[in-house]
């Protein structure tokens, strides 16, 4: 079957494969991070164990998504030199440095800092413990920051000029960091992160609630969770919306595709449901909203909107991807938004940790974060072809000089790689789950200034006989 596919396309689903694999774990670390910094800081304030059970359970899913997140990332470095060399040395010297300074700035912090933040209870004071907890959060915002500036870039170009030799040199790095679409997609990513997080929360804690344990811990969890999905789902709706204008200006064809509009139209309806067919250029079974497009697009009912005919078909993205992806992604954060109202309704007539119902729909909104990133990132990605940099560098001109048997199976033994690998860590994170957090904490002695001077004392003592 291989065989018969084209290097280009073999290199593509092998990157899209690594990638859609690796982002699911930083993207849940960034909001984990936070969490537990939260967490931290409320066991500081109150003092209560509780707080402390929950954080030592969840850290120990955070280190084991942490590095998965590391292994995964570190093969998709490799990919640029293997797979994509003439991308690397066309844009190294304008992508290079932002990612080495995700390594210097981030990386390297975060990965110095966890391990006081797993191994550091008793050996360092509270608050030492809880600034390294906060150091690891601001890494994995900083992370973020550096890598979505340079997919920003890379997505709406700015700040360079090609030379001579054809390859890219910078200009300005303040335009190249702070381009014109990475501000809404920094923001648009980590808010994703932080629902993301929540979901899964929410999900274990449900789980608690229908298992009928952990009841306490359960509900530190579940209101925690469910005040995120209350609060920053609908703040994610219109971080969304700004960031489709944002596209709409600087990338018109992708959101072309994703409404599934092929010709120029006047009041645009919004497609809710059609099948698009890129070969003879229209949908089929279309279901719309007449001017509901233009409305949410232009803000304006009579507003026109480009259609993908106004570009070549060699321009156009691959229109069925791109139009499935973004109508899974806004599926998602709407029921987000409505897991969030129904919660504040439970509340309000005191069933909210009662409702079977509700809980067993929490379980099953658990993984829908990593879904809509995954949904977003296809809309990213393949809107954006073909080009590897939109307007500048086609992804038929980046790709390497290897042969496609290579790349065949490179493809089929990090599937297989891959797939123990994510099997594995899944199952340890689900038994950390299981367990819960009492059971973690259970014959665990909490840092205590107390115990430690009882322990100086009598150390002294010793010393004196």
């Amino acid at each position: 079957m291989f065989l018969e596919l084209d290097t280009i396309l073999l290199a593509r689903i092998q990157f899209a494969f690594t990638i859609s694999f690796h982002i699911i774990f930083p993207a849940f670390t960034i909001g984990l991070a936070s969490f537990l910094l939260v967490i931290e800081a409320l066991w500081l304030k109150t003092g209560k164990a509780i707080y402390q059970e929950i954080y030592r359970m969840w850290v120990k899913v955070f280190a084991v998504a942490f590095g998965m997140g590391v292994v995964s990332g570190v093969v998709m470095s490799y990919q640029f030199g293997t797979n994509w060399s003439y991308f690397s040395d066309v844009t190294g010297n304008v992508l290079g440095p932002l990612l080495g300074y995700e390594v210097l700035t981030a990386f390297f912090l975060e990965a110095s800092f966890l391990g006081i933040m797993l191994f550091g209870w008793g050996r360092v004071s509270k608050k030492m413990h809880f600034i390294s907890t906060l150091i690891v959060a601001i890494g994995t915002l900083i992370s973020a920051f550096w890598i979505l500036s340079a997919n920003s870039w890379m997505q709406t170009p700015q700040g360079f000029e090609i030379g001579v030799d054809g390859l890219f040199y910078p200009t300005s790095w303040k335009e190249i960091i702070f381009n014109p679409s990475f501000g809404y997609r920094f923001i648009h990513m980590v808010t994703a992160a932080y629902l993301t997080t929540a979901f899964v929360v929410s999900a274990v804690a449900a789980y608690y609630f229908l298992k009928q344990k952990y009841q306490t811990h359960a509900k530190v969890m579940f209101t925690m969770a469910m005040l995120m999905a209350l609060l920053v789902a609908p703040a994610q709706l219109i971080i969304g919306d700004l960031h489709g204008l944002n596209t709409l200006k600087y990338q018109p064809a992708k959101v072309a595709a994703m409404e599934g509009i092929w010709e120029n139209e006047q009041s645009a309806g919004l497609r809710l449901f059609a099948i698009p067919d890129q070969v003879n250029q229209t949908n089929h079974y279309e279901v719309q909203i007449p001017g509901l497009a233009s409305l949410i697009l232009k803000h304006d009912w009579d507003a026109e909107i480009r259609g993908l005919k106004s570009w070549p078909v060699d321009e156009q993205p691959p229109v069925a991807i791109v139009f499935w992806s973004f109508r899974i992604m806004v599926a998602i954060g709407m029921a987000m938004i409505l897991t969030g109202i129904m919660a504040l309704i439970l509340y309000f007539r005191n069933t909210l940790y009662q409702n079977k119902r509700f809980h067993q729909w929490c379980v099953l909104m658990g993984p829908s974060g990593f879904i809509a990133i995954l949904s977003g990132w296809f809309v990213t990605e393949v809107g954006r072809q073909p080009y590897s940099v939109y307007g500048v560098l086609k992804t038929t001109d980046s790709v390497s000089p290897v042969i496609t048997e290579q790349v065949a199976i490179s493809l089929l033994l990090f599937i297989v790689v891959y797939s123990i690998l994510f099997t594995t860590g899944i199952y340890y994170i689900f038994k950390l789950f299981k367990k819960g957090p009492s059971a973690i904490g259970d014959g665990e002695k909490y840092y205590d200034h107390s115990m430690e001077a009882t322990l100086t004392k009598k150390l002294t003592q010793t010393e004196g006989e």
